[in-house]
């Protein structure tokens, strides 16, 4: 008998399926609860570095979305799936340490009043994440998932204690963590509110199958389950193990060059090379990966495309990612001046006032700004074919798109914001909001939290809710 509970199983992995209209409950029963048998709403934050150029992202006008500016024209034929909002600002403190960039970071999803340095050790209230996964508990085998690869400076994700949630940098290691090694179970929309996830993470002894892809091992029990499908639901199993596949598949590629890259040593042949590699690989990669644009694009759609995965197999509704480095080059994207250094560009371009920044900087900075917008756009293609009952997995996100930064120059003034999707009918888009200036970051937080269960009077440095989301 099909349930939400069925998984597609082998030796050494276990495959969540997404929703599948066969896992519903049966027809003509009533549900308990109105979103029973229904996809739940996700939570998925992008972060970029280094703020924006603003003249060149946000609209001209309040209200509907006309011509998009600049640096979002490559969202164009999603427009109908944003809502951009202008006027939002950081308005915390920071003391006891650190520089301009802790701050931004340290404030990005807390909102919080103050970012405060206990000797070394930063500390601040919980995350925006951190709080929409506690208010989830129970609903998914992870919590939550952070992903990226976040600098010493750019620490985002905060427990309720007020120390760093650290982010997972590897590709492999968050497949593995996805579909070895542990209990996953598949989508339960519709089970017992009583009955929670305890599924659990377990250590895992080596076999040869780890050598295998995940889907190789499970395609025996695929095509078993498959034969007891719906004809759509055949279709989206069909989908969803080629995009597991096709992902596994690329994660290897990467490590391959990675692993190939690293013993290609520059310079002389011989063995007296003076180029020493470093012992660390993964973060030799991540080295890598800041120096080669080409690199940067597929890691960062290695990587959405996991977050994806997880949300779409209900693995997670919380997902957090960080993508750039403030010290990256961007040689092959910035077009019209020989630097390429992003933090030496940032700051070049961002004079106080801007009538005195370099503009050919500033136009390099919303070339990079365009650039991440035209991965972003893959993101919301993806998770707009990903159909749920009718509807897709973007109609059922709200997808926060935003940097730690306002500008290049460490501005907490008219942060860069975009929310896509429609948060399950609790949202607008298609729209500019343009918020009164300097209204906290954090009122914005607290309407989120309030969609993902979490109704609270106040959230970090919040003076009311937002509003105009809907």
């Amino acid at each position: 008998m099909l349930n939400r509970r069925h998984l597609l199983k082998a030796a050494g992995a276990l495959v969540a399926l997404p929703f599948l209209e066969s896992l519903k409950p049966a027809w003509g029963a009533e549900p308990a609860d109105k979103d029973d048998g229904r996809p739940p709403l996700r939570q998925f934050i992008i972060t970029i570095a280094g703020g924006t150029v603003v003249e060149s992202w946000k609209p001209d006008k309040d209200g509907p979305l006309q011509k998009l500016p600049s640096i979002l024209r490559p969202l164009d034929a999603h427009k109908s799936e944003l809502l951009v909002i202008s006027g939002l600002s950081q308005l915390g403190k920071q003391s006891g340490g650190g520089n301009a960039h802790t701050h931004c970071a340290g404030l990005h999803l807390t909102g919080a009043k103050e970012f405060v340095w206990e000797g070394k050790v930063p500390k601040s209230s919980i995350s925006l994440d951190q709080a929409a996964a506690a208010a989830q508990a129970g609903e998914t085998i992870l919590p939550s998932l952070e992903l990226g690869q976040p600098n010493g400076e750019q620490t985002y994700s905060w427990s309720a204690g007020g120390t760093t949630v650290p982010y997972e940098g590897d590709p492999k290691q968050v497949f593995d963590r996805l579909f070895k090694g542990r209990t996953p179970t598949v989508p339960t929309w519709a089970r017992d509110k009583k009955t929670k996830n305890t599924g659990t993470t377990k250590p895992k002894t080596p076999a040869a199958s780890d050598e295998r892809l995940v889907i190789d091992l499970v395609l025996e029990d695929a095509k078993a389950l498959q034969k007891r499908l719906g004809k759509a639901d055949q279709q989206r199993v069909g989908e969803f193990l080629e995009a597991v596949h096709s992902l596994e598949s690329r994660i290897v590629k990467m490590d391959n060059r990675a692993a190939a890259e690293a013993n290609d040593k520059s310079g002389s042949s011989s063995k007296g090379s003076d180029l020493a590699l470093p012992k660390d690989d993964k973060g030799w990669k991540q080295r890598w990966n800041g120096q080669d644009v080409e690199m940067r694009a597929d890691y960062i759609e290695l990587m959405t495309t996991l977050g994806i995965l997880a949300m779409q197999t209900d693995t997670t509704r919380v997902v957090t990612m960080s993508f750039g480095d403030d010290g990256e080059l961007w040689d092959g994207v910035v077009t019209v001046t020989n630097e390429f250094h992003h933090h030496t560009l940032e700051h070049q371009a961002n004079a106080n006032p801007v009538s005195k920044a370099d503009p050919l900087s500033r136009e390099a900075c919303r070339q990079i700004h365009e650039w991440y917008s035209v991965q972003f756009a893959k993101v919301l293609s993806k998770m707009r074919a990903i159909d749920e009952a009718g509807t897709s997995l973007l109609d059922n996100t709200m997808l926060l798109y935003t940097s730690y930064m306002a500008d290049g120059g460490h501005g907490t003034h008219d942060y860069p914001v975009l929310i896509a999707g429609r948060g399950k009918g609790t949202i607008k888009p298609g729209r500019h909001v343009a918020a009164p200036m300097d209204t906290p970051v954090a009122n914005l937080y607290l309407e989120m939290l309030d969609r993902m269960g979490d109704r609270r009077e106040s959230f970090g440095g919040s003076t009311g809710r937002l509003g105009q989301l809907i």
